[in-house]
Formats: C-alpha cells, structure tokens, sequence
C-alpha cells in the first residue's frame, strides 16, 4: 500500500531553496499522483522543485471549494495499487487551513500511513516572530467582511484573548487587508498588542508588533500582500 504526502510549498513567488527541504524535491520525483487546490499552480511548483520532472507523467486530482465531497474519498484509490500520493496546497503546509484536512480524514479512515513534510507554515512562523504567547494561542481563520459583524468579532477575539491569556490568531484576503487593519486599530484597546506578519519568507517581508495606539501612528500599506494578523490583549 501507498502514502499519503503532505508536501508543502512556498509562500508566495520566490524560489524554493530556503524554505523548502531538499528531501521534499526527493520524495516528489517518486510521486505520481497529487491532490492540488490548482492544478497549473502545482504544476509550475513541481518544476521548480525539480525542473527534470516529467510533469506529462503526471496525475492531477483538483481538490478546492467546488469539488464534490463525495468524490474525494476516490481521490486515494491509487494507493491500493501501491502508488504514493502527495497533496499540495496553495501556499504553506496542507491540511493547515487548507482542504487537504479532508483528504488526511479519509487517509485515516482506510488505515493509510500519513507523513507530513517540513516547510513553511505562516501560521507558526508569525508566532514564532510576534512575541506573544506561543504556550496558548488558536487560529481562527477568516472573520466576518461585513463591518458591523467584523467589529463585534474583533471585540470577541480581544475578550477571549483577555480572559484566557490565549494569542489570537487571524487572516484575510489580501484585496481586504487595508479595511480590517483599519478596523482592527478603530476597534481594539489602546493597549493591545496587535501582530501584523506580511509576505512572510519573501524579500518583502514585513513582521511587526506593537500597541495598537502605536499603531494608529502609521498604518502600513497591506492592499494585495499576504497577511496574517495575531492580537493580544493587554501587555
């Protein structure tokens, strides 16, 4: 029986070598089949890893918000044949906000060995350059787009992170960066910590914290550039 591979991959456009493991690109040229968000973004991501690849040799299954959920237990049939299977995500590490989640369920409904692989999580590594609590911390994902439904869950993360001493963390869709930003130093307390991690492990990288009236200072220019956001009350 096959594997199932969690490979990662980049960020964002930049080269691989950095931040993703030599033993990743070994692994992958014994790979056939592959799980994807995108089909033409893993592809030009397989080369990179390895510009020999016969990526013609290859079989692509799409795995995004419109596929039918009642085919993707199919998607691991290969590996009854003996075939490994890698999944690859848009950015970052599979399964991590990612719907690869759905695909390492049923891996381990059938009894199929799942070996995540090292690379680049956006959520860890703007933990990691925050300096706020790493011992208790949750993602949350998305929070809500319209303004008086987002100011009200922005008011719900600063108590939560309060009263549990818990970091709490964040994302948006880079187009609407600028408008939550802007609400999150409307929103928040004066003294609240406020994380801004942007186009991580790229050369524009920008990672920041401080207060939120420190913040109100300079607000920096998000619009189109991969975020993540983290906040901790108080100091």
């Amino acid at each position: 029986m096959g594997n199932l591979y969690l490979i990662p991959t980049t960020l964002g456009d930049s080269g691989t070598a950095h931040v993703i493991p030599t033993e990743v690109s070994e692994i992958v040229k014994n790979i056939k089949y592959f799980i994807v968000e995108n089909i033409r973004t893993a592809r030009r991501y397989l080369r990179k890893l390895d510009p020999l690849l016969n990526i013609d040799e290859l079989h692509f299954f799409e795995l995004n918000q419109h596929t039918d959920s009642h085919i993707v237990d199919g998607y691991l049939n290969p590996v009854k044949d003996g075939f490994d299977i890698g999944i690859i995500s848009e950015a970052g590490c599979p399964g991590v906000a990612d719907p690869g989640a759905e695909v390492v369920k049923y891996a381990h409904i059938r009894q199929i060995r799942v070996i995540p692989l090292v690379g680049p999580s956006s959520i860890l590594l703007s933990l990691m350059a925050s300096g706020m609590n790493g011992q208790n911390f949750a993602f949350i994902g998305y929070i809500p787009v319209k303004h008086d439904e987002r100011t009200k869950a922005i008011k719900d993360i600063e108590r939560k992170s309060a009263m549990d001493n818990q970091t709490q963390i964040f994302i948006e869709a880079p187009y609407r960066n600028s408008p939550l930003i802007n609400d999150l130093i409307k929103t928040l307390g004066d003294q609240t910590r406020l994380c801004v991690a942007c186009d991580l492990t790229l050369e524009t990288e920008f990672i920041k914290t401080q207060t939120v009236s420190q913040w109100r200072k300079e607000v920096p220019d998000l619009n189109k550039r991969p975020a993540i956001f983290l906040v901790q009350a108080g100091i």
